[in-house]
């Protein structure tokens, strides 16, 4: 039977008026922030609410075969764990999580992080993109292609509850877990961005980061600068001189051979074509100040260094007192926070090992220079997509949207990836979702775009009938 996209726009805009968008609603009002972020997460409650909220959800749905359980362990947030049979062989691992960020300040006039405002075809507050709509989404879809009789393949949702903490504990349910959960065919992520809101976009690879502390001491005690200035070495000068080993020019990347890979063909092609639909528009995702010109002027250039180019940041600096507190003096010692982002091949292990060898080498005056490494991740390259999924985005796309598909990497640090990628090494990736342009998932004034949303419900039950059709026994 084949699919009628008329239906299943009809279907999943009746789901979302009539179910999901009072769920959505209810669950943005619970404020489940992450581990990470809430320490006291256990007695606060507030994850365990938003589970049972998904959970009880889900088991009123039409899907009578469908098995809902929430796993749990010592220490663990819990894992919700939602199993529908399929038609065919192939099997789809949906992963979503349900754990939010912090609420912050800035939040305009009339909303909130709590507070679950519908304004301009948006819907406003903490965790709705980013990413409660996902387990809602995933079932809709199943729903509406049950409704036109489709074949659909075995779909396991998989909803975490600390991945904005890092997925530090999606690891022990997955152990636990064993054999029950299934090699799947294909993991559909739907916790990544969208270039914009009139395509349907995958993500294709993250980048690696290697985060640390940068110490540096030439002096036993401050000394006034009029007496040492000239003599004694300046930490903050020989901080930045170390860190200009790494080769980083006017435009801030890193050029150091170590932390250099060579860009695939096929990510290289990918990328100039997101280019081209981005093309002027990509920089007012970032909020320069008036007269501040980005790194480069190209925008192809500007997608390869965010996503396949190494670049370091400095986010923090200890022995420096404040402006109304400084006097004359060259100061004994600094640390500066830095974080390098990586290529996403490249071992964050191995990148590790070169910047603190590049650093603490030589220093500058017989300094003491000492690189204290924090973390290192390494990042992820998703698989060539078959050709069954790349007909099937494409012919997504162009009826949900009237416009191809596109594929571009990501340039933040995201482990859960890469841990899926590492355990089910035989299966295909679509890593796609709602967090586009203003949508501000981790800021003030998180919003989930509702017509995008929608039409990438579509989408997503789209490609599970191309799966099932793709892998018939």
């Amino acid at each position: 039977m084949r699919l009628s996209f008329e239906a299943l726009r009809a279907s999943v805009d009746r789901q979302w008026n009539e179910l999901i968008l009072p769920a959505l609603q209810s669950y943005i009002m619970i404020p489940c922030v992450s581990p990470a972020f809430d320490p006291s997460w256990q007695a606060h409650g507030y994850i365990e609410d938003a589970v049972e909220l998904m959970k009880l959800w889900c088991k009123a749905q039409p899907l009578p075969a469908m098995r809902v359980q929430v796993l749990r362990g010592k220490g663990l947030t819990p894992l919700l764990l939602v199993d529908v049979p399929g038609d065919t062989p192939a099997c789809v691992l949906i992963y979503g999580h349900l754990d939010k960020q912090p609420a912050l300040s800035g939040w305009l006039p009339g909303l909130g992080p709590w507070q679950p405002v519908e304004r301009g075809g948006k819907l406003y507050g903490r965790g709705g993109a980013d990413d409660g709509y996902a387990v809602f989404s995933a079932i809709a879809a199943i729903v509406a292609l049950r409704e036109q009789g489709i074949a659909t393949p075995r779909c396991v949702v998989l909803i975490e509850a600390s991945e904005e903490s890092g997925s530090v504990h999606l690891a022990a349910h997955l152990d636990a877990l064993g054999d029950r959960l299934p090699d799947p065919s294909l993991i559909l992520c739907l916790d990544a961005e969208c270039g914009d809101y009139d395509r349907l976009w995958c993500t294709t690879s993250l980048r690696g980061c290697v985060d640390g502390v940068l110490h540096v001491r030439t002096l036993s005690g401050a000394v006034h600068s009029g007496f040492a200035g000239g003599i004694a070495p300046c930490p903050l000068r020989v901080a930045a001189n170390v860190l200009a080993r790494l080769g980083c020019g006017n435009d801030g990347m890193v050029t150091l051979p170590a932390l250099s890979v060579e860009i695939p063909s096929d990510r290289a092609q990918q990328t100039a074509g997101a280019a081209r639909v981005l093309a002027g528009r990509l920089i007012r995702k970032i909020p320069l100040l008036p007269g501040v010109e980005p790194v480069a002027s190209e925008t192809e250039t500007l997608l390869v260094n965010s996503t396949w180019r190494a670049t370091l940041a400095v986010s923090g600096i200890d022995g420096i007192p404040l402006v109304a507190d400084a006097g004359n003096a060259i100061l004994p010692q600094v640390s500066l926070r830095i974080s390098l982002r990586l290529p996403p091949t490249l071992s964050a292990t191995r990148a590790a090992e070169a910047i603190r060898g590049t650093l603490e080498s030589h220093p500058p005056h017989g300094a003491d220079v000492c690189v204290e490494i924090t973390d290192a991740l390494s990042g992820w390259n998703a698989p060539p997509a078959a050709r069954w999924l790349q007909a099937a985005m494409e012919l997504a796309s162009r009826e949900c949207f009237g416009a191809p598909a596109e594929s571009v990497g990501c340039g933040g640090t995201i482990p859960f990836l890469p841990m899926l990628a590492q355990r089910f090494p035989g299966a295909q990736f679509l890593a796609t979702g709602v967090l586009g342009p203003g949508s501000n998932a981790h800021g003030p004034n998180e919003f989930l775009h509702l017509d995008y949303v929608r039409r990438l419900n579509c989408c997503i039950a789209s490609v599970l009938a191309d799966c099932a059709a793709a892998h018939v026994a």
